[in-house]
């Protein structure tokens, strides 16, 4: 075996080691900005490239043949956007609305759940065996909308009620989420899978390590602000952890819906459930007042541990009932 053989090998299990470790880095990258803020805060003018060099990552894998069937069939795709924004974002607006005063912390559930899937889905997608077309679809469709999506549904929803810069949202989103997406997609497929072949190996545990940078870069400035003894940081925590079950029980209920089996059921639930909770963080640290920042601060904490319990839950045994 080559020496680059040997690397790529390496590399491969470096990054298969932190995929199975998601629900325990990401808190970690929280615990960094807490505990080190003078350290990290200093990485927040590079938080766009380094969040653009995840998506590109996330892009690579991305081939857009694979798109064609999921599209043909918009069925689970319609169902997905009505649930995923615009049913949680006002159920958030809602529960959040009834439990808090504070207009920056209802603007934050409302900003986490109005923004898009989780392009890291995919990772769960292929874990609990979904409909991989179908959860690239979804992952691919609701990035590139982002930008018009999520200020849209803050705009809609919350109005005056707290100011903030539509077209700075969408220009980051643009930045961070799109541009690299379509670069990544274009890549690939003009490439045939060549360059994703040659890159990934090592972009793969690079943008694992650059997303617990991300979260410590964007968790740092609002350190000094969030004291966990107080009652309010809890409440948002119960708030998050029941909205962000509910998503995935409401992506469920798209699949009863549709009559779809346990792989399109897998994606949908997948998809419906996650959130890109770093992007919406960076939006909230950069475009919004320190409070709105806590929904997405929690929502990371939980996130990925929510997605193991609900997919174990809910998707195993729908693969176990079709087995059978």
């Amino acid at each position: 075996m080559s020496f680059s053989q040997k690397i790529t090998d390496l590399l491969v299990k470096l990054n298969n080691h932190l995929g199975r470790l998601i629900p325990i880095t990401t808190p970690m990258g929280i615990a960094l900005g807490f505990f080190f803020p003078h350290i990290f805060i200093k990485l927040r003018p590079y938080v766009p490239w380094l969040f653009g060099m995840m998506t590109f990552s996330g892009a690579l894998k991305l081939r857009a043949f694979e798109l064609s069937d999921a599209v043909r069939k918009p069925a689970p795709i319609f169902l997905f956007f009505v649930s995923s924004h615009i049913i949680m974002p006002l159920a958030a607006l809602f529960s959040s609305s009834l439990v808090f005063e504070n207009a920056d912390i209802i603007a934050g559930f409302v900003l986490l759940f109005a923004g898009p899937t989780a392009v890291s889905g995919f990772i769960w997608v292929a874990i609990f065996k979904g409909d991989k077309a179908l959860g690239l679809t979804l992952i691919l469709l609701d990035t590139l909308l982002a930008p018009l999506v999520v200020p849209g549904t803050i705009s809609i929803l919350m109005g005056a009620k707290i100011e903030m810069d539509l077209s700075g949202i969408a220009v980051s989103l643009l930045f961070m989420v799109v541009l690299p997406t379509i670069i990544g997609v274009t890549l690939n497929e003009t490439s045939k899978g060549r360059v994703s072949a040659f890159l990934c190996p090592s972009f793969d545990p690079a943008a694992k390590i650059c997303l617990i940078l991300v979260i410590a870069a964007n968790a740092s400035p609002v350190a000094p602000e969030i004291q966990f003894a107080d009652p309010l940081v809890w409440k948002a925590a119960l708030v998050c952890i029941l909205l962000t079950a509910s998503s995935f029980l409401l992506a469920k209920l798209n699949g009863v819906i549709g009559k779809y089996g346990g792989e399109k059921d897998a994606s949908m639930i997948i998809a419906g459930g996650l959130r890109n909770n770093s992007a919406v963080m960076t939006i909230a640290v950069t475009f919004f007042p320190k409070d709105t920042v806590l929904p997405t601060l929690l929502s990371i904490v939980f996130q990925q541990i929510i997605a193991a319990i609900m997919g174990n839950w809910l998707v195993r045994k729908n693969v176990g009932e079709k087995e059978e």
